[in-house]
């Protein structure tokens, strides 16, 4: 159910209050604000439907609204409703009606107070029927990754950051039948060695500067060769870290023996040869002196007589278990929040920032996620400082360490932290609050982004939180993983999004029951280059069509192509459109279906597609002969500035 303001709610106004009309409260029905419209797919079996509706209290008697009820796209009910009426009762016959719509209009005076319920409200169905899903209200796609091929594939980025004097573990993502040979092409800097059974690169690179390495991979289908550059500098995360994190497949149940079993399935999935390269562990890995008294599990000291942070039992050894990730290849994560507590209750970071550094360098991880939670008890300063004090604190911490540590900061956007999270030592940051597997919800981050292309560079990325593909403990019960609430629509758009932001790509399923349409989403190597290009520019809004539903969203990439995602943000199919013109596109561009691997041919006017609803249509446009970017454009974003057809 959209909400012209706030967000619509189930059994509570759009203030979050008791539904409550002319005094009378309601125990049922939902609340929202006009303009607000709720799609269901009756298929036929709906008889009718009945509500009362009205101005909720909260609204001070003030607003007008128009409650409608349109069943396959003909009004079935109207009622009008002025503040102070109280309730009236709206009915509807159905009968047929393959699609009905719930649609709430202001009264044409405005949306001003327009705070609408609909108590009591239910639809009649035949015996034995009931509402279709949302899948129902459009066509759904399914697998469109082509199967993988046999040839090798260097799946690398171009650039690749250490800090100079400390260890490096890189595993070379290359995907191919197997046996396979990796190698190197010419000379190695001395002081690494390359493993061409386990393709990871080890050792230091103790001067700064940039160090070229070309792979070449060949089996009996083909051969690949790309050259990374090894960038010993200042900046890690060149390009958008990748991995998969515990927390939507485990939640507070996580343990030694789930990481390693995760580890393997990380590997046996082949993720490695895609890309993704860290296995962290969120919350839980502490004691929790809270649980601790109902699961014997996390009791224990919170800190040892030094000081040093106490991990619980489920967790015996953690430079055991990083070592085991290490061996495989892998990178190994860690969570913790600057307060006293995490968001679960179990030992902080607060006055021992250091002291965590230092173990979590000792214990080998490599990458650290520092959520808020508690902290807000603690913090001190005004403004800014109370907002990014903790954060610097802990980057200048992980940087004195002789250890790469990709830090990120889990703080939700507060206090535009965009702007300033690289100064803080973050290589990523939240940029909205968690993300849940309903639409509204990954709909909501997707906007939330929209301001936020300009703060995105390598080594500094805009982060709208982990993925929420798959199995999830947030579609399940009481800590287990259900089956995703997105359709596969949602679930494409959500991918597309993402790597279209240049966001961190943290997979949150559980891998060792993840059924093919979820790899699919995860290994398609032409939608991870993407997210992984080098430039490091995040899309912008370039077109927002909101009558049509429909939003074009672009970002450039290396070598001059331009990447387009086309969302629908209606729940029903349409064509969406551009011309070359309105984004100062000129001559011929060479257009490929991303998802599906397959070029569309060349193209000069324009370009158009139909998306289904709530999905993403990816493209990839690359300029032929004579193709440019009209003068005044820096690149395609600018658009977002620079009307081209004046």
């Amino acid at each position: 159910m959209t909400s012209g303001w706030g967000n619509s709610k189930a059994r509570k106004s759009v203030e979050g209050r008791k539904l409550q009309i002319g005094g009378k409260t309601y125990e049922r029905g939902a609340g929202t604000h006009a303009p607000s419209r709720f799609k269901i797919a009756t298929g036929g079996n709906a008889l009718s439907f009945s509500a009362m509706v009205g101005l909720d209290d909260e609204a001070g008697g003030k607003g007008s609204v128009v409650f409608r009820v349109l069943a396959d796209g003909k009004v079935a009910a109207e009622v009008a409703v002025n503040g102070g009426d109280g309730a009236k009762e709206l009915r509807a016959d159905l009968a047929g009606a393959g699609k009905v719509v719930l649609e709430v209009t202001d009264g044409g005076d405005g949306m001003h107070f327009d705070h609408a319920d609909w108590c009591d409200a239910y639809f009649t169905f035949r015996d034995g029927t009931r509402p279709l899903g949302a899948e129902a209200l459009s066509r759904q796609l399914g697998i469109l990754t082509p199967p993988a091929g046999r040839a090798p594939r260097i799946n690398a980025p171009a650039r690749y950051g250490v800090r100079p004097g400390n260890p490096v573990l890189f595993k070379l993502p290359v995907a191919g039948e197997k046996p396979m040979n990796v190698k190197i092409e010419g000379a190695l800097p001395p002081t690494l060695a390359f493993d061409n059974a386990t393709r990871v690169v080890t050792g230091t690179l103790e001067k700064p500067g940039d160090y070229p390495i070309r792979f070449v991979a060949e089996n009996s289908h083909g051969r690949d060769a790309k050259t990374v550059v090894f960038v010993a500098g200042e900046k890690l995360a060149l390009t958008p870290p990748m991995g998969w994190n515990s927390w939507n497949a485990f939640a507070g149940r996580v343990s030694d023996a789930k990481i390693r079993a995760a580890a393997d399935a990380f590997v046996r999935l082949g993720l490695d040869e895609h890309g993704y390269s860290f296995v962290n562990i969120d919350d839980f890995w502490q004691n929790n002196p809270q649980n601790g008294r109902t699961d014997p599990t996390l009791a224990g000291p919170e800190r040892n007589p030094d000081g040093s942070i106490s991990p619980n039992s489920r967790f015996p050894d953690m430079k055991a278990l990083a070592g085991y990730i290490h061996s495989l290849g892998l990178k190994a994560g860690l969570y913790s929040s600057p307060g006293p507590y995490t968001c679960g209750g179990c030992t902080g970071s607060h006055l021992h920032e250091l002291q965590d550094a230092q173990s979590y360098a000792e214990w080998g991880y490599d990458y650290l996620k520092y959520d808020w939670c508690s902290y807000g008890r603690v913090a001190t300063g005004e403004g800014h400082i109370y907002h990014r004090r903790p954060y610097f604190l802990m980057g200048r911490c992980l940087r004195m360490q002789p250890r790469d540590i990709v830090f990120s900061l889990c703080q939700y956007g507060n206090d535009a932290v965009s702007t300033w999270g690289a100064e803080a030592g973050g290589h990523c940051w939240r940029t909205t609050g968690d993300v849940f597997d309903t639409w509204p919800s990954v709909y909501g981050a997707i906007r939330a982004q929209a301001p936020l292309w300009m703060h995105a560079a390598p080594g500094a990325w805009n982060d709208p939180d982990m993925l929420v593909l798959g199995r999830n403990v947030w579609a399940g019960g009481d800590g287990d993983a259900g089956s995703s609430r997105l359709t596969p629509n949602e679930q494409y758009t959500h991918m597309s999004m993402w790597c279209m932001f240049a966001a961190p790509l943290m997979i949150g399923c559980d891998l060792e029951n993840i059924d093919d349409f979820t790899l699919s989403l995860l290994v398609n190597d032409e939608v991870l280059a993407i997210d992984q290009d080098e430039l490091g520019a995040a899309a912008a809004l370039v077109k927002n069509d909101t009558a049509g539903g429909a939003e074009i969203w672009a970002r450039p990439l290396a070598g001059g192509a331009i990447a387009f995602a086309l969302l629908n943000t209606d729940d029903e199919e349409h064509e969406i459109a551009f011309s070359f013109k309105e984004f100062g596109m000129r001559g011929e561009w060479l257009v490929r279906d991303v998802w599906r691997q397959k070029d569309e041919g060349a193209m000069s006017g324009g370009y158009a597609a139909s998306v289904p609803g709530h999905a993403t249509h990816l493209v990839r446009l690359s300029p032929l002969p004579g193709a440019c970017l009209d003068p005044r454009l820096r690149d395609i974003r600018d658009t977002v500035y620079i009307d081209t057809d004046k």
